[in-house]
C-alpha cells in the first residue's frame, strides 16, 4: 500500500564543510513542485545546486541540477520509492564547502538527507477512493448515517423525493464490507447503484 506524507520534515547535514538541508513534504503534481523548487531559490540565493525528486504518479522527476549525472536526484527518487511513497516531493539545497565528495560521496549524502527527513516525516496511508451511491427507505437514513464514520465514508450528498438517494465516498478497500454490513442491517431495504 502506497503512503504520502502528513507533513513535511527538514534534516541538515554537513559533510566535509558542504551544507546539505533536505526537505520532504507531500505534493500533488509537478506544478507544485516546480513552484517549492522555484521558492527555495528565492530562499537560498548563495546554494551551489537544489535537486529534487518527485514521486507523483506520472509526473515522477530526478533532477541533479548541475551535480554530475545520476549523483542526485535519482539516488534520492529511489529512497523515496523504497519507502513506497506517492505525491512527495524530496528535496536538498546544497552549499558547496569548497572539498569535491566524488560521485559516490554525493551519491551518500543526497540519499542520506533524505533518508533522515523521512524518518522525521509522520506517513499516512493513501486510500483509492470510489464513489458510491444509494437508495433506501427514508426510514433507514439514520442507520445509514451511523455507520458512516466506522467505514471511514463521507457523505457527499443526499436527495430527498420518492426515497432517500445518498452519495457516498470511501476507501475502496472498505466498501465491499460496507455494503455486505448495510445489506444485512438493512435487510435488503438499501440498494446501491454504484
Amino acid at each position: 500500500m502506497p503512503y504520502t506524507l502528513a507533513s513535511p520534515a527538514h534534516h541538515e547535514l554537513v559533510i566535509k564543510k558542504s551544507r546539505f538541508i533536505a526537505c520532504v513534504q507531500p505534493i500533488k503534481d509537478r506544478d507544485a513542485a516546480q513552484a517549492v523548487v522555484n521558492s527555495l531559490w528565492a530562499q537560498h540565493p548563495g546554494a551551489a545546486h537544489i535537486c529534487w525528486a518527485l514521486l507523483a504518479g506520472g509526473q515522477s522527476a530526478a533532477v541533479d541540477d548541475g551535480e554530475p549525472s545520476g549523483t542526485a536526484g535519482r539516488p534520492m527518487l529511489e529512497v523515496l520509492r523504497h519507502q513506497d511513497l506517492q505525491g512527495v516531493l524530496a528535496t536538498v539545497v546544497r552549499y558547496f564547502g569548497g572539498i569535491k565528495l566524488g560521485a559516490g560521496g554525493l551519491v551518500r549524502a543526497y540519499a542520506d538527507g533524505v533518508a533522515q527527513a523521512l524518518l522525521l516525516a509522520p506517513k499516512v496511508a493513501m486510500h483509492t477512493m470510489v464513489e458510491l451511491e444509494c437508495v433506501l427507505p427514508y426510514a433507514l437514513e439514520g442507520v445509514l448515517r451511523r455507520h458512516l464514520e466506522s467505514a471511514q465514508a463521507e457523505l457527499l450528498g443526499i436527495e430527498h423525493g420518492e426515497h432517500v438517494t445518498a452519495h457516498l465516498q470511501m476507501p475502496q478497500t472498505q466498501a465491499a464490507d460496507f455494503k455486505r454490513m448495510l445489506a444485512d442491517v438493512c435487510q435488503g431495504r438499501l440498494v446501491f447503484r454504484a
